[in-house]
């Protein structure tokens, strides 16, 4: 499955994935050591704790692999036309205005406007046009949308 990035989160992923390659494997390696020399490792609580932290940076080191490996670049849409993974866009409920942008799943911060394609609000949105109405269902009962502008 791919995984929407934009360039600059693919470069961020990158870097972390290469400190943990060679920095955070070492610090794990030196922590390792420094609890084995503690003794008997059957009661060792930094001897544990290291082994967690080496299963934890080897998980994400895995993690960031898979995300690099299947990475979709978003690009600008050639045409604004419909929404697409990318798109910027406009929307009105109730005479409230709202901007968002879809993006992957990775880079989802609500908070700041950016709405993951695999949302159930951004998956409403994705494909439509300007001047759509979409219905978005919700515990509460379906909201009505309008897409007002697409960039």
């Amino acid at each position: 499955m791919d995984t929407y990035l934009s360039k600059e989160r693919l470069e961020e992923l990158k870097a972390e994935l290469e400190d943990l390659l060679h920095n955070g494997r070492l610090r794990v390696a030196d922590r390792l050591k420094r609890a084995k020399e503690y003794g008997d490792l059957s009661e060792n609580s930094e001897y544990s704790e290291a082994k967690d932290e080496q299963a934890s940076v080897e998980r994400r080191i895995m993690e960031l692999e898979d995300m690099i490996k299947n990475a979709a670049i978003i690009k600008k849409a050639a045409s604004s036309d419909i929404v697409t993974v990318g798109s910027h866009i406009t929307i009105e409920n109730k005479g409230k205005t709202f901007k968002y942008q879809i993006v992957g799943s990775n880079e989802a911060m609500p908070e700041e406007g950016k709405i993951s394609n695999e949302s159930p609000l951004g998956k409403a949105f994705l494909g439509r046009r300007a001047g759509e109405a979409i219905k978005v269902p919700t515990p509460k009962g379906d909201i009505s949308y309008t897409i007002s502008k697409i960039e």
